[in-house]
Order: C-alpha cells, then structure tokens, then sequence
C-alpha cells in the first residue's frame, strides 16, 4: 500500500471550498477528471455517513475497475470540520467498494482533505493513505489534479 500528497491552492474561501466539497450535487460537478463523467449515487456529509460515487470514462474502450469502463467506490466520512477537514474513508473492499472481484484492490483507503486559509486563498491538502498497490500513483495524482482544477473553476473568485 502506498501515501500520496496532493495539493492546491485555490482563491476562493475554506468556507466555499467546504461547501463544494460536502455538497453531494457539487460533487458531482468537479469530482471527475478530465475524460470521465461522474453520478453520485448515494452523498450524506456527517461524520460516519456514506457516499457511493462512479466515475465513467467518456473513451468506451478504457477499462475501469468495476466494469468495462467505470470506476465505482464508496466510503464513509470519518470526520468533518466545517472549513478545515473532511476525511473521506474509501474502503476499496471487493463487491463493496470499488465494486470489483480484483484482490489486488481489497483494503481500506483514506482520503484526508484540509483546507487552511493563507493570505485570502485556499491551501487544500489531499492526503491518500493505503492505495492498493495496483493503482499508478501517476494516474492518481493527474486525476485529483485535475478533479481540483475542476473544484477551483466552480468555487474562485474573479
């Protein structure tokens, strides 16, 4: 299992950012990287709460995790502070999470997202714990990348 670090920094408020990151129809708006759609089936933001979200490559041909081209995961939320953290906890559990019979996929991924206010902008820290080690950390960080460029156009200010 590997850690990743991924961050941005956005000109909007934590507050605004909080909200896009707690708000299951926002969600649905920046959380897909470019060449992916995203439906959120299940969002509920309190502490202990579950969400249940696919990410579908635009590209047929390209192969998911779930099924041919789709990539399905849900979690719960472990901890919420309003403006400052959302934990997000993606047990990648066969069936259960990334909806696959992929051994190799099996085990309990943590998302920790922070946001600190600096100087009138938004640092959001993205740490990964536990990615199963078949899952390119290359492709990971370009697809949070750009999931967080998507987040940034939705929230900044002009």
């Amino acid at each position: 299992m590997a850690s990743q670090v991924v961050d941005k920094l956005i000109n909007a408020s934590p507050a605004a950012v909080y909200r896009a990151l707690t708000d299951g129809q926002v969600v649905g708006l920046w959380r897909a990287p470019e060449g992916m759609t995203c439906t959120v089936h299940t969002f509920d933001p309190r502490e202990g709460d579950v969400f249940r979200i696919s990410l579908t490559y635009d590209d047929e041909a390209r192969a998911g995790k779930s099924t041919e081209n789709v990539d399905t995961f849900q979690g719960y939320f472990r901890e919420l502070i309003p403006e400052r953290l959302v934990v997000e906890v993606v047990e990648v559990v066969e069936v259960v999470e990334f909806e696959t019979s992929d051994p190799e996929l099996k085990g309990e991924m943590t998302i920790t997202t922070s946001l600190k206010d600096v100087g009138g902008v938004t640092e959001l820290l993205a740490v990964f714990e536990e990615i199963p080690e078949v899952v390119s950390l290359d492709d990971n960080a370009t697809g949070t990348a750009m999931s967080l460029s998507n987040l940034a156009k939705l929230v900044e200010i002009e």
